[in-house]
């Protein structure tokens, strides 16, 4: 099962205690202070990665802590500082705050993001001599690292996403399209998470199935309407077998527009899969049952190579032109 979601806490290490000591010789019994500094805590940074499991290791490990600082020691001999700690989580996850508020989205590959400050060391004792005082007998302890309680939602990034209803066929044409080898089945919700695959250098996402309700929690619920959010192309997959294809476009349209309108925006393509089960009249008649939806319509079916082969052009050149459209 896909972890997209996780509450977990963040903590930088805490600097390391200076310290209290004074030089001591048989040539120099009263020997002035000689505490060193300790080492700074070590920070917390996040950084994004292609894989979408990344999230995983959050289930049972709840509490990640950078190291702390050595603390100083005699002559003068300052604490090591703590290395930072590096947590790895999938691109397009949002950071939030415990009171909800976004802090930032994890959007640029292998970019550090600081997401918690490791503790100062602490000053040793020979940094608090003075000519009013020249055997200080205290040092300062380590600051304390920031401790953050955050959640990390998981909006899958993809380029283009194949939506419909449960048993459209969605998960077949990605397999076909791209190196993906998603569950494959004759029955509702055979898809549980979002499969992924890359097509010509474009990322294909199958986004599990939507019914009637979901923007309500229904079926899926809206577990993976999120994930629809960051596609930029949708191609809208639809069983030529069902008996009314233009309100199976609709069902997933209204669960689109409870949820989220923004989502009604993006550039759409129709593909109706499965044409090799029925005749060409009835094909020609559930293509032009969408014409309606002012959306280009393309009739698919997985064994027919050359129409596949001439589908992933035009879907390649949609994307393309997206990308061309929007480009500032």
């Amino acid at each position: 099962m896909l972890i997209d979601k996780v509450t977990i806490t963040i903590q930088g290490g805490n600097g390391g205690n200076g310290a209290v000591s004074f030089m001591r010789s048989e040539g120099n019994p009263k020997g002035g202070p000689d505490g060193g500094n300790g080492g700074n805590g070590g920070d917390v940074y996040f950084v994004g990665i292609n894989d979408l499991t990344a999230l995983d290791k959050f289930q049972y490990k709840k509490v990640w802590k950078a190291g702390d600082g050595v603390p100083g020691k005699k002559k003068n001999l300052f604490g090591k500082n703590a290395p930072d700690l590096v947590i790895r989580i999938p691109l397009g996850t949002r950071i939030l705050a415990e009171d909800g508020n976004e802090i930032t989205e994890i959007t640029v590959a292998e970019k550090p993001y600081l997401i918690a400050n490791g503790g100062k060391g602490g000053r040793g004792n020979n940094e608090f001599k003075s000519a009013t005082n020249q055997t200080p007998r205290f040092a300062e302890k380590g600051e304390e690292g920031e401790k953050k309680l955050l959640t990390l939602e998981l909006r899958l990034i993809a380029q283009i996403g194949l939506i419909g209803l449960p048993n459209a066929g969605k998960s077949t044409l990605l397999s076909v399209l791209t190196n993906a080898k998603p569950k494959i089945g004759d029955y509702p919700f055979t898809t549980l998470e979002p499969n992924v695959g890359m097509m010509e250098g474009i990322m294909l996402a199958d986004i599990p199935g939507l019914i009637e309700g979901a923007s309500e929690g229904k079926g899926l619920g809206t577990t993976f309407l999120k994930h629809i959010e960051k596609t930029q192309l949708l191609v809208h997959c639809i069983d030529v077998q069902t008996a009314d294809p233009l309100k199976g476009y609709q069902t997933v349209r209204q669960e689109f527009e409870a949820y989220n309108p923004e989502l009604l925006e993006k550039p759409e393509i129709i593909v109706l899969t499965k044409i090799d089960q029925v005749d060409a009249e009835e094909a020609k008649a559930k293509v032009a049952a969408l014409t309606e939806t002012k959306r280009t319509v393309y009739p698919s079916t997985i064994l027919d190579e050359n129409a596949l082969a001439t589908f992933q052009t035009k879907l390649v050149q949609a994307y393309k032109k997206y990308q061309t459209e929007t480009r500032f």
